[in-house]
């Protein structure tokens, strides 16, 4: 029977145009990008080549990018790394209730090492509230974090304002970027972006490569010790080959990313109008107009959420109940408790989010098995 997967934001599958341009590099092109001969010269070549895409895509220079092995990664190395670095300016850091653990359990890391976090709160729709972004600010703010746009209710923050809100303090923004990479057109520049993180099994590159932007000039602290890769800045040998693939995935996305990300519009409201039409007790989570274009996080009513999970899968459906990074954790999520969600409606929620391969058809069978199910 056919698998429909609906779990993007979880991860994605690998594009066979990433493949075939990984596969030179774990046979023939095999060389470490740290040596001097031709092969490791080829493989520093395909690295840059694969940093010049990321930075074309986010509008910075290919030095400002320094490749991780994921999204969590990332933030852990903009966060701790640039809290080490700049101790000597201020101990203060903001970031939101909402964040992805790897941001908010680094601020509670930093905590126990005499730092002060400020987690602010958001509205009912998921939006930071920015008037209390600005009333957190002291004179030892030295970092403001906060997600481009939420893994679990997919609601867009307003960067561009913050951004200005940090500028206008003289503090560094660092954003994860990690769901809005490929489904958002991304300046950090016009946007007041200090720091970004990325992943790149979000947009149909391999699970195991990330990315990190850093403004130049900002100076953040390695956090893994030993060689000096990546401008001395994270040691280990490179991952060429999905490094390469994270490059390739990257460009292809925003080449067609008016397509891809209409249609991936088109199934997401389809799919809440269906809810809507078909099933009673339900209510929409995140910003109905601010919202990723794949995302419709769904709570119904005196549900549970774990075996709504569990019969969908049995009928060869793939959705998940949040963030995928929480799944092992049984208490209700932390961006729905956030929210306010109604305790009737908190453990009866389902994160459906929409890829390249889907169809309508699709969600006619998701939408008529979810209403067999919940009656």
């Amino acid at each position: 029977m056919k698998i429909r997967y609906f779990d993007h934001a979880a991860t994605t599958p690998v594009r066979e145009e990433v493949i075939k341009e990984m596969i030179p590099y774990f046979g023939v092109q095999y060389g470490n990008a740290s040596v001097m001969y031709s092969l490791g010269r080829n493989a520093r070549k395909a690295m840059n080549n694969a940093r010049d895409k990321v930075a074309n895509a986010i509008n910075c220079d290919m030095n400002e990018i320094y490749f991780t092995s994921c999204g969590s990664e990332s933030d852990n190395l903009a966060i701790k790394g640039f809290a080490y670095a700049n101790r000597n300016k201020g101990n203060h850091i903001i970031t939101s209730k909402i964040e992805h653990h790897a941001v908010l359990d680094s601020c509670k890391s930093l905590e126990k090492e005499g730092f002060k976090v400020t987690y602010l709160n958001v509205e009912e729709n998921g939006v930071v509230d920015l008037q209390e972004l600005v009333n957190s600010i002291t004179p030892e703010t030295i970092l403001i974090s906060i997600m481009f746009a939420n893994n679990e209710i997919g609601t867009i923050e307003p960067i561009e304002r913050i951004g200005e809100i940090a500028k206008k303090h003289n503090i560094v923004f660092h954003t994860d970027a990690v769901q809005a990479v490929g489904n958002l057109r991304i300046d950090v520049k016009a946007l007041n972006i200090d720091m970004l993180s990325l992943s790149g099994h979000k947009f149909y590159a391999p699970k195991g490569v990330g990315a990190l932007y850093v403004k130049e000039g900002i100076d953040f602290k390695k956090l893994q010790d030993g060689g000096e890769q990546e401008n001395n800045k994270r040691a280990g040998t490179e991952n060429v080959a999905e490094i390469v693939g994270l490059g390739k995935a990257i460009e292809l996305i925003y080449n067609e990313f008016d397509s891809y990300n209409k249609k991936l519009t088109e199934l997401r409201d389809y799919y809440i109008s269906k809810v809507k039409e078909n099933i009673t007790g339900i209510k929409v989570n995140g910003d109905m107009s601010n919202r990723l274009p794949g995302n419709a996080n769904i709570s119904f009513k005196g549900i549970t959420g774990s075996e709504l999970l569990l019969k969908l899968d049995e009928a060869h459906i793939c959705t998940s109940a949040g963030s995928a990074c929480s799944t092992s954790n049984p208490g209700p999520s932390h961006v729905l408790t956030a929210i306010g969600l109604d305790k009737e409606y908190l453990n009866g929620t389902l994160r459906v989010s929409f890829g390249r391969d889907n169809t309508k058809e699709d969600v006619d069978y998701l939408v008529d098995t979810i209403k067999k199910i919940v009656t």
